[in-house]
């Protein structure tokens, strides 16, 4: 009986490798000779590989949750005393039960697009159909090989050692890791029908039409989780920030940059048909990116607090993303040719020249970011030796992209297809720069001396100033119903507008938080408070607590405001069966204005050390982050007329006379 499950687990996933080699070769057959090949059989071959890879995700779920511990991955990361929540967490916080979950996402991705399929001569969907198989082969081979969770134990120990510390103390471990791996999975679909239209050297814009749809979906997950997973830094590490220029972070954030340009461009191509091969180009960097991103997460080739993992699975991704980097380019030369945009040259002063320059920008970004957390990478492998690319490489590089990015952003949407005068530009950005000067007076008169925050006060308010001027502009009318009937009526554009402000609300507070934060380390006793952002901050109590799979340890803080009690803190401290290495949990009083978070560094009988911050306007950025994914769903939600691949966006009369 204790071989069932993993015996399921593992049949499922061969199941899926055989579905997707199937769905592979049918694809490229139906590709090569339409007619050849029956849509029953696609179906069958999509319906499959998602079973398989059901099959084994519910085998995994059922073996944490049975406490089966003749399954070798639940004998490494799993312990009986694990809460309900945390065990069904498990199945994703460690390298194979996350390729199992990458393997159920894909083929679920798989099994929506094969729908869009529904005829077998659709030579550009059944190819499309074929590498989508190819890719789930590797993934399904990761399973059922390297990275097979469901290998079974000779001696089962009668108990393991559970989960690692920081995925077992916070809700967030359900929701970030689905978020970022629906966002890096949702684009293989965009890379499929990009190659696939390289083999038929068919250029257009129909594959983008098509991908429309998948690459917001995984846009706005991997918006979603980035956002998730920097709150769940801020809340849970204890260390007073939410990014740090973690490696593996970084390695969300470059897909996540490649795919903000790619979503850019395809709107120019769709529109203007310019910038085709550069839209191939997207989406293949952005799914190779993907790729890297899951070496740098699961290989241990980084030293990282997201790093949980020594597998021999990073030469596998390694070779994967070289063959995905080297075949889809070489491809994309045979074929360039075909795809070259045959239309005149981009002015800049027009949306498309803008949107250009804001790809541009995008991808140097990136660059810089990957380059930053590769060279490390490249240093030790080459010479042996170490260096480190730390916080001020990033942070001097990324304020000035960051600015010229807020620029582009600040006018591209509000300029004319194909060029845009002195006057039309003036007529729509003179009011909101009038708004965005007021706003940067206003920082400047509260006392704040940086120039970078008054400067990203003006751009950010420019920015969603122009925004809600053009809503009145072209609105119908300035009735609520007005407004809505334009917002609903043109959901791709304005759910790109709300993503705007989104943007420039969490440029505003990174920049305000960390020019402007307070920070303090203080010992306190019960007899000697300390003074902190303009509160006495007294220790009354420490208490302990123990629970199955922990002991908690939590020091009572009061603030108090001219002598009247303003909030408790309990920040704590958190020791783990089999796990000797304390955890913090910070406490954090959130405001509209700012927030004041407290770390518990050390405490003794009668005494604790405390890490004391004040950042102001920090909920703005989580606020920010939600319009950003906000955004993208509102895109999403727009219902298009066959025929019409995109609404068109709002634009405004104004007189040149």
């Amino acid at each position: 009986m204790t071989a069932v499950l993993p015996a399921a687990g593992w049949g499922g996933a061969f199941l899926g490798l055989a579905a997707s080699l199937v769905l592979a070769w049918y694809g490229f057959r139906a590709q090569r000779r339409p007619g050849s090949v029956r849509i029953g059989q696609l179906r069958l071959a999509s319906f499959v590989m998602l079973g398989g890879a059901v099959l084994s995700m519910a085998a995994l779920e059922t073996a944490l949750l049975t406490d089966d511990f003749a399954m070798s991955y639940v004998a490494e990361t799993h312990s009986r005393a694990t809460p309900l929540l945390f065990t069904i967490t498990s199945a994703w916080s460690a390298l194979g039960g996350s390729i199992v979950l990458w393997t159920l996402l894909l083929a679920g991705y798989v099994f929506v697009a094969r729908r869009k399929v529904t005829d077998p001569g659709d030579r550009l969907g059944t190819g499309a159909l074929g590498v989508m198989g190819l890719v789930a082969a590797f993934f399904f081979g990761l399973v059922t090989t390297v990275a097979n969770p469901f290998r079974i134990v000779a001696n089962p120990p009668a108990d393991g050692p559970g989960p690692n510390p920081l995925l077992r103390n916070d809700i967030m471990v359900a929701i970030h890791p689905p978020l970022l791996y629906l966002g890096f999975v949702g684009f293989t679909v965009s890379f499929a029908y990009a190659m696939s239209a390289l083999l038929i050297r068919r250029g257009g814009t129909d594959w983008l039409v098509r991908t429309r749809r998948a690459n917001l979906v995984a846009w706005t997950f991997l918006t979603a989780g980035l956002i998730v997973g920097a709150w769940w830094s801020y809340q849970v590490l204890g260390w007073g920030g939410y990014w740090a220029w973690d490696p593996v972070e970084n390695a969300a954030l470059i897909p996540w940059l490649a795919a903000t340009a790619f979503v850019h461009s395809a709107v120019v191509q769709v529109k203007r048909g310019t910038l085709q091969a550069w839209n191939f180009v997207l989406a293949l960097a952005t799914f190779a990116l993907t790729i890297l991103g899951t070496f740098l997460t699961r290989s241990s080739v980084v030293a990282s607090v997201h790093s949980f993992t020594q597998s021999g699975v990073g030469p596998a991704l390694l070779g994967f993303f070289v063959v995905v980097l080297a075949g889809g380019f070489t491809l994309f030369a045979l074929r360039g040719e075909h795809v070259a945009s045959r239309t005149g040259s981009l002015r800049l002063a027009s949306r498309e020249g803008l949107f250009l320059v804001n790809n541009l920008v995008l991808c140097l970004f990136a660059f810089v970011v990957l380059l930053g957390t590769v060279y490390p990478i490249f240093v030790e492998a080459f010479t042996g030796g170490q260096v480190s690319v730390g916080r001020p490489f990033f942070d001097r590089m990324a304020v000035p992209l960051s600015f010229a990015l807020l620029l582009a952003m600040g006018a591209g949407p509000f300029t004319p297809y194909r060029w845009a005068t002195a006057r039309v530009l003036w007529t729509r950005l003179a009011f909101p720069m009038l708004i965005g000067s007021i706003a940067a007076a206003a920082f400047a008169v509260a006392g704040i001396r940086s120039v970078g925050v008054v400067a990203v006060a003006f751009l950010a308010a420019t920015i969603v100033s122009a925004s809600i001027r053009h809503l009145f502009a072209t609105a119908p009318n300035r009735r609520p119903s007005g407004l809505w009937r334009l917002v609903s009526g043109q959901r791709a554009y304005w759910g790109g507008q709300l993503a705007h402000i989104g943007v420039a609300v969490v440029a505003l507070a990174i920049s305000v938080a960390g020019a402007t934060a307070t920070r303090a380390t203080v010992t306190l006793t019960p007899e000697h408070p300390a003074e902190f952002a303009g509160y006495t901050v007294m220790f009354t109590k420490s208490e302990q607590h123990t629970e199955p799979d922990r002991t908690q340890r939590d020091a009572h803080l009061e603030f108090r405001d001219n002598g009247q009690l303003a909030w408790t803190a309990q920040p704590k401290l958190e020791t783990f069966a089999n796990q000797p290495q304390a955890v913090g949990t910070p406490d954090v009083w959130s405001t509209a204005g700012r927030d004041v978070y407290v770390a518990l560094a050390q405490i003794a009988p009668g005494t604790v050390t405390v890490n004391l911050y004040r950042y102001p306007l920090m909920s703005w950025l989580w606020t920010g982050g939600f319009l950003m994914a906000a955004g993208g769903a509102w895109a999403l939600s727009e219902r298009r007329r066959r025929g019409s691949p995109t609404a068109e966006p709002a634009e405004e009369t104004v007189s040149h006379a």
